[in-house]
């Protein structure tokens, strides 16, 4: 099932296009978000969830796919560090988009939150304060969140960012688990393209001005992955 589809879409900001694209995003998929700094990675993700509008083109959504189906993790972290909550409390708030107006967590939030934690790993974090986590144990707590708020499609923005090479393998094996076994459709911004080929079943490459989506095998044929040196993190 075709989720999102998108014609001749046009992003960028204040009237300047960065980048011009044609682009379907199927039930299922797992797909990575690559190229350069300023080339549109998080204005293509922030436009196909409205919150910024795009500068020209289509962008068709499936009459199914509601607000609370969606679930986003941005770049910058949700929570302020210094909040004064816990591990639990953080990852089941992501349920408050799809309670209908509940002023209460049901015994369906609940389980939610939990199995989210465990399939993170961070069940023994649970009564822990978000504040006294490393960095990488927050950045699981507000991907458990950003799951408990979809039931079909995840935008993540550079969700392995501060982890090392171990720790984002382990976080692509739980994603990998979660689009397959969940059916969450996945669309994630990441640096390092050598790791995510293994687990993605498409890529798209925005360039400057240029864009290209296809699979993993025709991106590394293609003359893009000569010009990207993604593998690497890097600024």
């Amino acid at each position: 099932m075709k989720l999102i589809e998108c014609s001749n879409l046009k992003i960028g900001h204040r009237n300047h296009v960065l980048n011009t694209l044609d682009l379907s995003i199927y039930s299922g998929d797992f797909i990575c978000i690559i190229g350069n700094n300023g080339t549109g990675k998080s204005t293509l993700i922030k436009t196909l969830l409205k919150l910024i509008p795009s500068l020209g083109g289509k962008i068709l959504f499936d009459i199914e796919l509601k607000k609370s189906s969606i679930g986003y993790l941005t770049q910058d972290l949700q929570v302020k560090e210094n909040f004064p909550a816990t591990v639990y409390e953080i990852v089941i708030s992501g349920c408050i988009g799809r309670m209908n107006g509940k002023l209460f967590y049901t015994k369906k939030e609940k389980e939610l939150a939990n199995k989210y934690m465990e399939y993170l790993g961070i069940t023994h974090l649970k009564n822990k304060p978000f504040k006294r986590l490393s960095g990488g144990e927050q950045q699981k707590t507000l991907i458990a969140r950003a799951l408990c708020s979809t039931d079909k499609l995840l935008f993540l923005d550079e969700p392995l960012q501060g982890l090392d090479m171990e720790a984002s393998k382990k976080l692509y094996d739980i994603l990998s688990k979660i689009n397959k076994e969940e059916d969450v459709t996945i669309v994630m911004i990441t640096h390092n393209i050598s790791i995510a080929m293994k687990y993605i079943n498409k890529v798209i490459y925005l360039g400057h001005n240029e864009s290209f989506v296809g699979t993993p095998s025709e991106y590394l044929e293609s003359d893009f992955s000569k010009s990207y040196q993604g593998g690497k993190d890097h600024a």
